[in-house]
């Protein structure tokens, strides 16, 4: 293949490399050209064009895509159609998705000219979410190297979905004193709707005392009528030969592993009973969070076998998430985290309720609503502020100038409120151990306030969720410890503290700072009667 700049009266039958207009005409990028679009373009007073023109061995970008998807072995995958070069291939179900690494990078060391992406070697992915792509760079390719490509898919399945099976889950819950029953509750229905993927169900659930004698019995019975037992100790496992894996050999079983690599997971038990499988599961299993249970969950259902060799492999990406409800985090907040308190001053919004004018430019005493806002955040106890614009960001700015504050920008505004949030927390320093998240159009909280929620975020150690209230009603601001700055990343939409609150599990320390928690100024008439005076 010739690519470069070619005489019009020689390009017929050549790939434009760039989107050519002959007058009104307007021919797209990789538009083969004929004997008509030569003419439009020469009496468009075009002389030449930057094309790609095709020798005799060559294959079009999607005819090379097109053969190279066709020669690929894999199961419950669909090819769709090539465009541009590339074909997709898509999961017609859902499951855990397994790759021939070794194949794929023979497949991309034949030539920079063939590329094949795929998702990693046993992610989960649900049906009709795309699992590879593959991608001709240039616009045709020489036979000889697309053949080296089918040579290659010949060896084997390169890729599959292992689609999951429904499955029947008996589950053993271990029991203390002072376990509450309600974690035992929740531990259920987290269980039940990580089993929803697959169409699986628990069907029978016993508590019993934390003792082997008392799980092995429960785990015998159950295994004889479901396809695997997971076992949940009140006690985490401290010893090879604690309750639970006591509990799987006292029954008869193997343990096969115990212990795994993967953080938060660590203390995931794998056995086998009576031929079915059994897991004990680690304390952070009782989350909806990702974990090192999952992994193995996962394609236990998809049918793939989980050995202990597999499970020593998991190290490398087995550092996830932080699960905030953990009793010991990886993490430690400093041991004055009330010192190290920041607050996100969010005035990104569009005031989309005022109709037209920006609530944060109101009047309050002669003085816009977001500076008065942002003097008394600088004086509180709070050791620094980032300020979240975006909604006309240079005249919110030009309203805080002169004030000692940190700035970033949220170009997805317009998206909710969560992605100021998001740039608020990614703008904080390392050191930061929590985050007041205070609200730009918040007339009625003084600095005083600020300052009760920052001790008593100093008071829980740096680990509890505060929360502005008014006669036992939650408002705003919300202070978040550093536990909650990873889960902020996965917010969506017109989302706020208030959902990772009501969802990871921490503590929740209400304060009551009286009807300034609850003032909303979000309408014409509820800033009028706060005091404010809106400007255009």
């Amino acid at each position: 293949m010739k690519f470069g700049p070619v005489p019009i009266d020689q390009a017929e039958g050549a790939i434009l490399a760039h989107a050519t207009n002959a007058g009104e005409r307007r021919f797209r990028k990789a538009h083969r050209l004929e004997a008509a679009d030569i003419a439009a373009l020469q009496a468009a007073g075009v002389t030449e064009v930057v094309a790609a023109v095709l020798g005799a061995r060559d294959l079009g970008e999607d005819a090379a895509a097109g053969a190279i998807a066709r020669a690929m072995r894999h199961r419950d995958i669909e090819a769709k159609a090539a465009t541009t070069g590339r074909v997709n291939l898509h999961a017609l179900a859902a499951g855990v998705f397994t790759v021939d690494a070794a194949m794929i990078d023979a497949i991309n060391a034949v030539d920079p000219a063939i590329t094949i992406a795929t998702l990693a070697h046993h992610a989960p992915v649900e049906s009709g979410q795309m699992v590879a792509t593959v991608k001709i760079i240039p616009f045709a390719v020489d036979r000889a190297l697309v053949d080296a490509v089918l040579a290659i898919c010949a060896g084997g399945e390169v890729f599959a979905v292992n689609a999951y099976r429904a499955i029947r889950l008996g589950v053993v819950q271990t029991v203390l004193p002072g376990v509450k029953p309600s974690v035992l509750d929740k531990t259920m229905r987290v269980t039940e709707a990580r089993l929803a993927r697959s169409g699986s169900r628990v069907t029978t659930e016993r508590r019993v005392p934390h003792q082997a004698e008392a799980v092995a019995e429960a785990a015998g019975a159950l295994a004889r009528d479901n396809d695997m037992v997971v076992i949940f100790g009140a006690s985490a496992m401290s010893d090879f030969a604690d309750v639970v894996p006591a509990a799987i050999e006292r029954a008869g079983g193997r343990v096969e592993r115990a212990g795994m690599p993967v953080d938060p997971g660590n203390l995931l038990v794998l056995g086998r009973l009576n031929g079915k499988r059994i897991v004990g599961a680690p304390g952070c299993a009782r989350s909806p969070k990702e974990n090192g249970f999952d992994w193995v969950l996962d394609r236990l259902i998809a049918g793939l076998e989980v050995t202990g060799r597999d499970i020593a492999g998991m190290g490398v990406g087995g550092l996830l998430m932080e699960i905030p409800s953990r009793p010991e985090p990886r993490e430690r907040p400093p041991a004055h985290a009330g010192e190290r308190v920041h607050a996100v001053l969010l005035a990104a919004g569009r005031s989309s309720r005022m109709g037209g004018p920006n609530k944060l430019m109101a009047l309050f005493d002669g003085k816009p609503l977001v500076r008065r806002t942002a003097e008394r955040v600088l004086a509180s106890k709070a050791v620094g502020t980032v300020v979240v614009s975006g909604h006309q960001r240079d005249r919110v700015r030009a309203a805080l100038a002169g004030l000692d504050l940190a700035f970033t920008d949220n170009p997805d505004f317009a998206d909710g409120l969560s992605t100021s949030l998001k740039a608020g927390i990614a703008a904080l320093p390392a050191s930061a151990a929590g985050a007041l998240i205070v609200l730009g159009d918040m007339p009625g909280v003084a600095s005083a306030d600020f300052d009760r929620l920052i001790e008593a975020f100093a008071g829980s150690g740096g680990k509890a969720v505060v929360r502005a209230s008014h006669d036992g009603r939650r408002g705003n601001p919300v202070l978040l410890p550093r536990s909650l700055f990873a889960a902020v990343a996965h917010l969506e939409g017109d989302t706020g503290a208030r959902h990772l609150v009501e969802t990871e599990g921490v503590e929740v320390i209400d304060v009551e700072i009286g009807a300034g928690a609850s003032v909303d100024v979000d309408t014409r008439e509820a800033l009028e009667g706060a005091g404010g005076v809106l400007q255009d």
